[in-house]
């Protein structure tokens, strides 16, 4: 049977980080805690049709269905009122969100034509990673002729340390496709 990517993450990983930085416990080796999946769906708000297909499209991507956010505040510029739906929101945890690693990692950025690797700068201040996609088109779930049209997503790495070396380190171990530095 195929080891799960939680599994070699505890198996393999985990320990392999924790020679690295030098930490006895287990428990203190960063780990993953969630990954956030935002896609904006504002354009399509109203369109009761159109919104369920992007709904569906994301579920089939992350496998859980996600959550409508509204808007918090109203922008007349936008045409937007408070409380109406502007976006879709997963939030995946454990397995499934090392699963979800796993399939972007080694089947999904590949896919991406003149792919030089993701940015390494892209951490905040909490050691999170967000990662930015203009297509939802490169997952191999996702029918072409099924979506109304191509839409971008932002995907948020949650780790468990605060420190951005450490953050760095984690997901490059777990096969994360920086880019490569330029010295």
């Amino acid at each position: 049977m195929k080891q799960s990517f939680l599994d070699n993450y505890r198996e393999k990983i985990r320990p392999k980080l924790a020679k690295k930085l030098g930490k006895k416990n287990l428990l203190a080796v960063p780990r993953i805690l969630k990954v956030v999946v935002n896609a904006g769906i504002g354009d399509i708000a109203k369109d009761k049709e159109k919104r369920e297909k992007a709904i569906n499209t994301l579920a089939s991507i992350t496998g859980q269905r996600p959550q409508i956010r509204p808007a918090k505040k109203a922008i007349a510029d936008f045409k937007i009122r408070q409380g109406d739906p502007i976006g879709l929101k997963v939030t995946l945890r454990g397995r499934r969100a090392y699963d979800f690693l796993q399939k972007l990692f080694t089947i999904v950025l590949p896919r991406v034509r003149d792919f030089q690797g993701v940015k390494r700068g892209s951490f905040d201040r909490q050691a999170n990673y967000t990662l930015a996609l203009t297509e939802q088109i490169i997952f191999p779930e996702v029918d072409y002729d099924k979506i109304d049209r191509v839409r971008g997503m932002e995907i948020t790495f949650v780790t468990s340390t605060k420190d951005k070396k450490e953050a760095k380190l984690l997901l490059e171990e777990l096969g994360m496709p920086f880019q490569r530095s330029n010295h």
